[in-house]
């Protein structure tokens, strides 16, 4: 009896260890899974927070960026118990690259960003496009392409269209041309007409045409490429919205045989360059006042901060260029430096802008109307060659020559303000 009574007792305390050992083991087990989840967690938590300390830098490095303030290329950021390491690369092609590695307690997140130019499409479908104002040609004055005009265009003689003109409204005319290929217009005297007369009505005099001669609607007048939105929009970007680091007060003077680079500005008072300066544009410029290139110095956009894209230089007075001078994009093809005037002045003598014997590579612009006043005329004078010009009124002095580039159809201009720069990709790599 009493062997029995021990054997019931020591199963009773095997039993007794046997669940303790047991429950000992599930303990153990819920706290190793607990353990590695909050590690797992512990470790989810500093990812995240090594992530978003990327995020910051990134965001930091931008901001520093687009208000132009002090960075270098490497530099850390701190953000609470957690350090953000941002590199930022030279600009190439009109294009940077922004990395930033986020790390917590050694759990590294790495985001890369691509910063770059945005892009404004301004159509050039034509050798020279006109406004109201019209256009005159002096003896042997070409153009090399389309023309479209909302205003007559005269030439005492032998003024010369390459391609096919087009002269809107009634009352539009065409008067002492040679033109290669058709014409539009509501009147046409003393011209030669290679291809198709389309004529809408009005008076014909003393006009040979090799094709046909056809009756055709008046024309409808065109607007000009670029509203006045858009050359706003540039101000802004020069400027970077009225930021005192894009602004200097009173004149910029680029003279001798120096390199300047220049951009995004504003200039409160007049751009001088003078013998053989050359100005390399890194940004868009506005000059408030006049803009005097001569004695061969040279207008180029830099190759790194505009790549395949155009640039512009804009004044709100007169733009002068002299014989010897050059302008240029960045040498990439597609890249075009477009000159701007906004002033009113339509005396030949003194026009908004003058260009003057040899000088290569620019396009140059007058709005129609800016600010609900007229633009100005552009003067070409003596041997002049010139991609594209558009204008509110147009004078070709004899000689010169337009010579249209067909890539001008479908030109990119940096745009925007705040500097035009835009994230045009925001990964993780890491």
């Amino acid at each position: 009896m009493l062997n029995k009574k021990k054997e019931k007792g020591f199963i009773a305390f095997y039993l007794v260890i046997l669940v303790l050992m047991t429950m000992l083991s599930i303990g153990i087990s819920i706290f190793i899974v607990t353990r590695g989840e909050q590690k797992i967690l512990q470790s989810i938590t500093k990812s995240n927070q090594a992530y978003f300390t990327a995020e910051a830098g990134i965001e930091d490095a931008l901001l520093r960026l687009v208000n132009i303030m002090n960075w270098s290329s490497s530099y850390v950021l701190k953000v609470g118990g957690a350090t953000s390491t941002i590199e930022i690369s030279d600009i190439l092609g009109g294009s940077r690259s922004i990395t930033s590695m986020g790390n917590a307690e050694n759990r590294i997140r790495k985001i890369r960003v691509i910063h770059k130019v945005s892009t404004q499409d301004v159509s050039f479908h034509y050798g020279a496009q006109i406004g109201d104002g019209g256009m005159e040609m002096g003896n042997n004055a070409q153009i090399q392409g389309n023309v479209f005009s909302n205003g007559s265009v005269i030439s005492i003689q032998k003024g010369k269209i390459q391609d096919t003109i087009k002269v809107a409204t009634i009352g539009g005319k065409i008067e002492g041309l040679e033109v290669g290929k058709d014409a539009y217009t509501h009147i046409c005297k003393n011209c030669t007409i290679g291809g198709v007369l389309y004529y809408s009505g009005g008076s014909l005099e003393n006009c040979t045409v090799t094709g046909s001669l056809k009756e055709h609607p008046v024309q409808e007048s065109k607007d000009l490429p670029i509203p006045q939105s858009q050359i706003d929009n540039w101000k802004t970007e020069a400027s970077c919205s009225d930021n005192p680091g894009c602004i200097i007060n009173g004149d910029y003077v680029l003279d001798g045989k120096v390199t300047g680079y220049l951009g995004p500005k504003k200039i409160t008072g007049n751009m001088t360059l003078d013998n053989k300066a050359t100005l390399i544009m890194t940004g868009s410029i506005w000059v408030e006042g006049n803009i005097f290139v001569k004695n061969g110095a040279g207008i180029q956009l830099d190759l790194n901060s505009y790549g395949g894209l155009s640039g512009v230089l804009i004044a709100d007075g007169k733009i002068d260029i002299k014989p010897g001078a050059s302008l240029g994009g960045s040498g990439e093809e597609g890249s075009y430096l477009l000159l701007l005037s906004t002033n009113a002045s339509l005396d030949p003598l003194s026009p908004a802008i003058n260009i003057d014997n040899t000088t290569l590579g620019g396009i140059f612009y007058t709005p129609n109307i800016y600010d609900g006043r007229n633009g100005g005329v552009i003067v070409i004078r003596n041997n002049v060659s010139t991609r594209q010009v558009t204008g509110y009124k147009v004078y070709l002095e004899e000689n010169a020559v337009v010579s249209y580039e067909y890539g001008l159809q479908d030109a990119e201009f940096s745009s925007g303000p705040g500097g035009s720069w835009e994230v045009a990709s925001w990964k993780e790599i890491e």
